[in-house]
C-alpha cells in the first residue's frame, strides 16, 4: 500500500517537474529556441509559396531560396524605406519646438486659473518641504581627522587662501578607424546573427521539411502513430491560417493607415504605416502602441488639434473595424485560444524571450494547446488555455442547479434552444443532469434541499416550454396515452417531459404523480385496447423499477400496449433491453425521440 502511495505521488509530481524542467530549458537556451521558433513561423508562412513554384516543375531547392530572397529582399527594402523616413522625423523635431511648448501651456490652463493656481500651490509647498526652518542652525559638518604626520606639516607655510585645487580633465584620445567601425556595428552584431541563424534554419526547414515531419512522428513512437498524425496536422492547419490570414489583414491595414495618414498630412505616412501593420502581430500592446506613435507625432508637428484628433479617430475606426467585424468574418477569430489564455501567454513568453517572445507567444501557445488536445498527460493545457467548452451543456446545467443558480441554468436552456428542438433539450440536457441528480442522491451525496430545488427548477423549465409551444398537431382520435413515473419524483418529471411531447404531437395523455397508484389510476381510466401505457424510468435503478412495473401491468392488463422509457440508459449487459421485451411483451425505448416514434407507429407495425 505504500509503495502505491508513493507511486502515484510521484506520478503526479512527474508532470510538474517536467514543466519546470521544460521552463528552465525554453529561458536559459532561449539563444537556440528563439531562431528555431522563428524559422518554424517562417517555414510555415513560406510553405506554401514553396509548394506552388514546385508545382511548376522548378524544383525543391530553387523554390525555397527564389522564395526566401523575394521575401527577404521585399523585407529589406520596406526596412530601407522605414529608416529613411524615420531618420527624416528625427531631423525635423527641432522645428517642432514651438507647437510643443504651446501644446504644453494649454496644458497648464490660463495665468490666474484652478489649474495654475493649484500647480503654484504645490510648488510653493515642494519648497518649504525641502528648506530648513528659519530658526533651526544647520547641522555642522564634522571635521576630518588629522593624521600625526599631517600635524607634524603645521609648522610647514600654509597654503595662499586664493588657491583652490586644479580640475583634472580625462582626455581620451580620438577613436582611430577600427574603433568607430566597432562602435557602429557592435549593437548590430547580436540581431544580424540571430537573422542569419534564423535563415539558415528556415532553408533546412524548407528542404527537408518531408523528412523532418517523418522524424517527428517516428520520435513520437508507432503505436500512437494515427494521434500523432492528428495532432500535427491540426498545428499545422491552424498555425499556417493564423499566420497567412494575420498577414493579409495586417498587410492590409498597414495600407489603410498609411493612406489615412498621408491624406490626413502626417509627415513620413509610410513610417507609421508600416509600424502599425508590424505592431499589430504583438498582442494587445501592438495596435496601441501603433496608434499612438503618430497621434504624438500629430500633436508635435500640427499647431491646432483637427490633425491630432482626426490621426486618433483614423486608428480606432480602422482598429475597431478589422478586430470586431474583418477577423471575426475572415477566420471566426479561432485560434483555438482563450482571451484570457492569450494575455496570460503574452506575459509568459515576454518574461522568457523578451519582445520576440510576445510576437511568438500566439503561436506557440496554439501548439500547446493542440499539444493538450492529443496528449492525455497535457490535457490540462487544452481545458486551462483552450476557447472550447470544458463542461457539456448537462453538466453545466446540472453544476449550476447544484450551486442553486436558476438564472444561469436557465441561461444553458435558452442557448442550448437557439438551434435545436425541446426534444433534443430533454434528451440531450435535462434528462442527463436528472440522472446525475438521481445517482448522487442514491449515493446519499445530494442532500434533500438541493434535490428539491434541481426538481423544482427543471419542472419550471418544461413548464415555461409547453407554455411557448403553440404549435398543436391535429388531434388523434380513439388514442389515449398514460405516461406513468416508473418509481420517484425524477421519473415523474420525465413522464410529464413525454406527456408534453405528446400532446403537441396531438395525442389526449394522461399524467399522474408518483403518489397516485398505477394500478388504480389504469382501472379508474378503464383503458381499452388503443390506449397506450408509458412506463418512465431513469437509472440508476430505471431497470428493476421498469421490469416490476411492468409485470404488474401485464399481469393486469394482458392486451395493453406498453412502452418502457428507460431515459439514458447505457444497457445492463447481456441484452436486457432485449430480455425485458421478451419477458413481459413491452416496447423499450432509451430516449423521448425514440418514445415518439414508437408510440406514432401503428400496433401493426410493431409487431
Amino acid at each position: 500500500m505504500e509503495r502505491s502511495h508513493a507511486f502515484s505521488a510521484s506520478s503526479h509530481r512527474f508532470p510538474l517537474l517536467a514543466c519546470v524542467v521544460s521552463i528552465a530549458a525554453l529561458y536559459f537556451a532561449k539563444a537556440i529556441f528563439v531562431p528555431l521558433a522563428l524559422a518554424v513561423l517562417f517555414a510555415f508562412l513560406l510553405t506554401p509559396l514553396v509548394t506552388q513554384l514546385e508545382r511548376l516543375r522548378l524544383g525543391r531547392i530553387p523554390s525555397v531560396m527564389l522564395v526566401l530572397v523575394v521575401s527577404f529582399s521585399l523585407i529589406g527594402a520596406i526596412g530601407w524605406v522605414v529608416a529613411n523616413q524615420l531618420i527624416d522625423v528625427i531631423s525635423q523635431l527641432p522645428n517642432y519646438t514651438s507647437n510643443i511648448r504651446e501644446k504644453m501651456a494649454s496644458f497648464h490652463g490660463p495665468h490666474g486659473g484652478s489649474l495654475a493656481k493649484a500647480t503654484d500651490t504645490v510648488q510653493e509647498l515642494t519648497k518649504e518641504l525641502s528648506t530648513l526652518p528659519p530658526n533651526q542652525p544647520a547641522p555642522p559638518v564634522p571635521a576630518p581627522k588629522q593624521s600625526a604626520r599631517t600635524q607634524t606639516r603645521k609648522s610647514a607655510a600654509p597654503l595662499p587662501h586664493d588657491d583652490r585645487p586644479v580640475p583634472v580633465e580625462v582626455i581620451e584620445p580620438p577613436p582611430g578607424a577600427l574603433q568607430s567601425l566597432r562602435n557602429l556595428l557592435g549593437p548590430l552584431v547580436a540581431p544580424l546573427g540571430t537573422a542569419g541563424v534564423v535563415v539558415v534554419f528556415s532553408i533546412v526547414m524548407l528542404i527537408k521539411r518531408e523528412d523532418l515531419r517523418n522524424r517527428l512522428l517516428r520520435l513520437l513512437g508507432q503505436r500512437q502513430l494515427h494521434v500523432a498524425t492528428q495532432a500535427f496536422d491540426d498545428a499545422t492547419q491552424r498555425v499556417s491560417r493564423y499566420l497567412r490570414m494575420q498577414f493579409v489583414v495586417n498587410a492590409t491595414y498597414a495600407t489603410l493607415v498609411t493612406i489615412a495618414l498621408y491624406f490626413i498630412g502626417i509627415p513620413s505616412a509610410l513610417l507609421w504605416g508600416v509600424l502599425a501593420g508590424i505592431l499589430r502581430f504583438v498582442p494587445y500592446i501592438g495596435p496601441v502602441t501603433g496608434g499612438g506613435l503618430p497621434f504624438i507625432l500629430a500633436l508635435a508637428a500640427f499647431p491646432g488639434w483637427l490633425q491630432p484628433i482626426l490621426c486618433l479617430s483614423t486608428f480606432l475606426v480602422i482598429e475597431l473595424t478589422v478586430a470586431y467585424i474583418v477577423e471575426p468574418w475572415l477566420y471566426g477569430s479561432h485560434t483555438g485560444i482563450s482571451s484570457l489564455a492569450i494575455l496570460v501567454a503574452a506575459a509568459f513568453w515576454t518574461a522568457l524571450w523578451g519582445p520576440i517572445g510576445l510576437v511568438l507567444s500566439t503561436p506557440l501557445t496554439v501548439c500547446l494547446v493542440v499539444l493538450g488536445r492529443y496528449v492525455p498527460q497535457l490535457e490540462f493545457l487544452y481545458v486551462i488555455l483552450g476557447d472550447e467548452p470544458v463542461l457539456s451543456p448537462e453538466l453545466h446545467l446540472y453544476q449550476r442547479l447544484l450551486a442553486m443558480d436558476q438564472r444561469e441554468a436557465h441561461t444553458v436552456v435558452e442557448l442550448f434552444l437557439k438551434d435545436r428542438s425541446p426534444v433534443e433539450l430533454y434528451d440531450a440536457v435535462i434528462i442527463p443532469a436528472l440522472g446525475w441528480a438521481e445517482e448522487e442522491r442514491h449515493r446519499g451525496v445530494l442532500d434533500e434541499a438541493r434535490e428539491n430545488f434541481v426538481i423544482q427548477s427543471i419542472n419550471e423549465f418544461v413548464a415555461e416550454l409547453a407554455d411557448q409551444s403553440k404549435d398543436r398537431a391535429a388531434p388523434i382520435p380513439h388514442v389515449r396515452v398514460v405516461c406513468i413515473a416508473a418509481s420517484d419524483r425524477a421519473d415523474e418529471t420525465t413522464a410529464g417531459m413525454l406527456a408534453q411531447l405528446l400532446e403537441g404531437a396531438g395525442y389526449a395523455t394522461v399524467s399522474f404523480p408518483v403518489t397516485t397508484s398505477p394500478m388504480d389510476v389504469l382501472e379508474h381510466l378503464s383503458v381499452e385496447e388503443s390506449d397506450i401505457v408509458c412506463i418512465s424510468a431513469l437509472p440508476p435503478f430505471a431497470l428493476m423499477n421498469a421490469r416490476s412495473l411492468s409485470k404488474r401491468l401485464r399481469a393486469s392488463f394482458p392486451k395493453l400496449r406498453i412502452v418502457v422509457g428507460l431515459w439514458n440508459f447505457s444497457g445492463g449487459g447481456l441484452n436486457a433491453e432485449e430480455r425485458l421485451e421478451a419477458a413481459f411483451a413491452v416496447e423499450v425505448v432509451t430516449t423521448l425521440a425514440q418514445a415518439l416514434e414508437r408510440v406514432q407507429t401503428p400496433v401493426e407495425a410493431v409487431s
